[in-house]
């Protein structure tokens, strides 16, 4: 398989998984605020999936211009991912429709764990498929470290979702911040091998 088809794949899965969740906003049956004001948490919940489900998009973007052969290791290994991710639509609805009750943001949060778990699983076999003496290799040891801290904050977030559904929400918006830009360590060492 080529990089190219694998990064097609994965772009298709994505905005797939984009077009669910829009598709699933429920429309107000009128036009004054008293039938908008239902579907704010809906909104909201697609607000906040649509920048996780972009960053996500984003890095991966990234982190595919680092591979030069693919194996059957990545194969998989983004397939697991885009599972993960696929489930995205699912939680989001199910958190919106319940006006962000503790266990659908549990829930949520739990998902998001797992997602960037995967990630990190895929950092780890396309950077295992890098030389030892490269720069790259350090560069995707640093974002493994990125990957350790959220999945810290991911798991933090499930018990806090219990106490204080909004700031577990916050909780993993912080995590989309901290991966907003992805690493431009990556570009410039792709740019200076050019």
């Amino acid at each position: 398989m080529t990089k190219t088809r694998l990064e097609a794949f994965s772009d298709g899965v994505l905005a797939i998984i984009i077009t669910i969740m829009v598709l699933e906003l429920k429309v107000p049956h009128g036009t004054d605020w008293a039938s908008i004001k239902p579907t704010l948490a809906g909104i909201l919940s697609y607000i906040i999936s649509f920048i996780i489900v972009g960053v996500y998009w984003a890095n991966h973007h990234h982190l595919l211009h680092t591979v030069t052969h693919v194996n059957s290791k990545m194969i998989w290994a983004n397939l697991h991912l885009l599972f993960w991710l696929s489930l995205i639509p699912f939680a989001t609805n199910w958190m919106g429709e319940n006006n962000f009750s503790s266990i659908t943001v549990a829930v949520y949060a739990g998902l998001q764990f797992v997602c960037g778990s995967a990630y990190s699983i895929l950092l780890f076999v396309i950077g295992a498929t890098i030389p030892e003496n490269s720069g790259l290799r350090e560069i995707l040891k640093k974002q493994s470290k990125k990957g350790i801290i959220s999945a810290i904050v991911y798991l933090l977030s499930i018990p806090v979702a219990f106490f204080n559904p909004i700031i577990s929400g916050c909780l993993f918006v912080m995590v989309s911040m901290i991966w907003w830009v992805p690493d431009k360590n990556i570009e410039s060492f792709l740019n200076e091998k050019e």
